[in-house]
């Protein structure tokens, strides 16, 4: 035997017994099961919420967070009013200063009394385990992950291993206090969601709701938490240090005192919620309904079937008499969103959408799938935007702060009287395979108040994208007052470019 090939048979041999040595999360344990508070009447909170229903004879109100330090300040404001209970269901959350607030703000309410709920995915969380199992040691938190890889062995050899398990990610994301107000969209738990980073920009978008929304919102919430993939992370997470809860407690309050007369100022005196309380501020009273995909989604085969929440958007937007705008940040249509847009065009509506440049998208890969589609969108007949990298400031309306922009918001208006906001990206990995839920709003005031000037906007935060005579892509935009026109992917390199084309390998199933 060459040495050669007793190389290759060693390797193949260690690999075996690492594959042989990979762990899966055990999802048949006993846990404790949980509803969202009755009667939230009886909270402070509570009590506002049932008499703006009352005001506004049963309907749901709501208020849009546009910007990122109002999104953060909201939710540090609502656990600290909380009286009973917090439930919060996100993506992920990084171990950064916005991760470090947020858990401040869920001890502190802890501390008084109220029963925090956590409920997180597992893939791109990267708050170390042993910081969530000391949170959890405070009697009034249990922290839930959904679909868990087994922390036994090598992780990455557990992902590869169990990766049509792995695959499957709850996206959803949702903030509610005491069942009775709550916050839905796109913003996840990190730094950059909330407008904290210092070199870029993300445009996103989350929403205020009070009313019988919320009940709905909490049903979803309740039906994905006593699900059997919501693990807690006590069954298969095990300390590796004996750090104590009050020593990281002191740690992170350590934190919050350096950084509260600077960046966090803002946001912990963010007096927004107070406004609207005490009716400085009024909210958009409207009907409207959850669409939410059921936590056996991913559970199941890809299957037309499990696609709750697209199934029940689509029968929305067939609909459409005038109009559909598709804010995405992640759009890769394929054959069946290109027909879409083709028979609401034949229709007589007009299609307009927006998503990430090649310069703005944090996810060169899904920029390669979109890019397919491109031209089909455009001879479909819709209008295709994609966001200016370098618009941040404009935006802004300052000449400080970051200069690059990337867009994250998921949002769809429809005949201008009709809005979803949610966790919902027009791509497959959305579509097919990941759970979503966001909110349905019928209020052709709230769509005209965020609709407003959106023209000027496009032309001067986005490239419009058109095809010339001779089948080539330009990139059609105005700055500076001056009319501009690009032939290539605007503000990119040529090592950028030809990372997007070689992304191309990728598989459209996985975007």
């Amino acid at each position: 035997m060459t040495k050669f090939m007793r190389f290759r048979l060693l390797a193949v041999l260690v690999l075996a017994v690492l594959l042989t040595g990979c762990a899966a999360v055990s999802f048949d344990q006993p846990k404790s099961y949980s509803q969202a508070i009755p009667n939230p009447e009886n909270t402070a909170l509570g009590e506002y919420a049932a008499l703006e229903v009352e005001a506004s004879e049963g309907l749901s109100g709501f208020y849009p967070l546009n910007e990122g330090m109002d999104a953060l300040g909201m939710r540090l404001r609502l656990a600290e009013r909380a009286e009973k209970s917090l439930d919060l269901q996100y993506f992920l959350m990084k171990n950064d200063t916005a991760g470090a607030v947020i858990a401040n703000a869920l001890l502190k309410a802890a501390d008084r009394g109220v029963r925090v709920r956590f409920l997180l995915d597992d893939i791109f969380t990267t708050v170390p385990d042993d910081s969530f199992l000391l949170i959890n040691q405070h009697p009034n938190i249990e922290i839930r992950i959904f679909n868990p890889i087994s922390r036994s062995g090598i992780h990455a050899f557990n992902f590869i291993r169990h990766f049509k398990q792995a695959n499957r990610r709850m996206h959803n994301k949702s903030f509610t206090a005491d069942n009775a107000i709550s916050i839905v969209g796109g913003r996840n738990i990190a730094d950059e969601y909330f407008e904290l980073k210092a070199d870029t920009v993300f445009i996103d978008f989350d929403i205020l709701a009070v009313g019988p929304i919320v009940t709905e919102i909490s049903n979803s919430f309740d039906e994905y938490w006593n699900h059997s993939r919501a693990v807690p992370i006590e069954h298969f997470i095990k300390a590796r240090q004996s750090d104590d809860l009050e020593t990281v407690r002191e740690e992170i309050a350590e934190e919050l005192d350096e950084i509260y007369d600077t960046v966090f100022k803002k946001a912990f005196t963010n007096s927004l919620l107070k406004d609207i309380i005490d009716d400085r501020q009024s909210l958009f009273a409207a009907p409207a309904r959850i669409l939410a995909d059921s936590p056996d989604k991913l559970i199941n085969e890809v299957n037309e079937t499990h696609m709750r929440l697209v199934r029940d958007l689509g029968e929305v937007l067939q609909k459409a008499e005038k109009e559909a705008v598709f804010i995405s940040p992640y759009y890769v249509p394929g054959e069946a969103g290109v027909q879409i847009i083709r028979d609401l065009v034949n229709n007589g509506v007009r299609v307009v959408i927006l998503t990430n440049s090649l310069a703005s998208n944090n996810h060169v890969p899904v920029h390669a799938g979109y890019a397919r589609y491109r031209r089909d969108v455009i001879q479909a007949g819709a209008e295709l935007y994609e966001i200016r990298a370098n618009a941040a400031r404009e935006l802004s309306y300052s000449a400080d702060g970051p200069e690059n922009l990337t867009l994250h918001t998921k949002a769809f208006f429809i005949d201008r009287r009709k809005l979803f906001v949610g966790s919902m990206n027009l791509d497959p990995r959305s579509i097919e395979l990941n759970a979503e839920m966001g909110l349905l709003i019928d209020s052709e005031t709230l769509v005209g108040s965020l609709l407003k000037n959106n023209g000027e906007g496009l032309r001067t935060s986005a490239y419009r994208v058109l095809v010339n005579e001779n089948g080539d892509l330009e990139w059609h935009c105005t700055i500076d007052n001056q009319e501009v026109i690009e032939t290539k992917e605007p503000l990119t390199s040529r090592w950028r470019r030809f990372k997007a084309w070689f992304m191309k390998i990728a598989p459209e199933s996985q975007l």
